[in-house]
C-alpha cells in the first residue's frame, strides 16, 4: 500500500496493509470503500488504500478467517459486502499491533540516539 506525498511514494512493509484493515472493522463492519476511507482519515490522507490491494488483502483475511464477510446495503442503498472481525482475527489485531509498536518505538529510538556519521571525514 503506498504512502502518498507530493514527492515520491512509499511501500510499506509487509502485513501492514492487513493490520490497518483489522483496525479499521475491529469495532464496527465495514465494506471496502468505507474501509478505504477510514484507513485514509485516521492517517490524516497519508494512506490511501487501492482497490487493487484492498480486495486481495480482504479476500486473504477471509480465506484465512480473520474476517467474516455478509452482503448487506451500503448507505448509498447498493449491494456490499461487509466484513467484521472473528476472534482470530482479533488475535492477529493484537499481536500485531504489539509487535507494531515493538519495532516503531525502536526504529525511533535507533534514529534518535545518535547524530548521523560524519561524510568522509568533513566536519559539520
Amino acid at each position: 500500500m503506498p504512502i502518498h506525498d507530493t514527492t515520491d511514494r512509499h511501500e510499506l512493509p509487509s502485513g501492514t496493509l492487513e493490520l490497518l484493515i483489522l483496525r479499521s472493522v475491529s469495532r464496527v463492519a465495514r465494506h471496502g470503500w468505507a474501509i478505504s476511507h477510514d484507513i485514509k482519515e485516521r492517517s490524516d490522507g497519508a494512506l490511501l488504500v487501492e482497490e487493487g490491494s484492498l480486495y486481495p488483502a480482504l479476500h486473504r483475511l477471509v480465506r484465512l478467517k480473520q474476517l467474516k464477510a455478509e452482503w448487506g446495503t451500503s448507505e448509498h442503498n447498493r449491494k456490499a459486502r461487509f466484513y467484521t472481525l472473528t476472534a482470530t482475527g482479533r488475535r492477529r489485531l493484537e499481536a500485531d499491533t504489539a509487535r507494531w509498536r515493538a519495532v516503531s518505538s525502536a526504529v525511533t529510538t535507533a534514529l534518535a540516539a545518535s547524530a548521523l556519521p560524519q561524510r568522509l571525514g568533513v566536519a559539520r
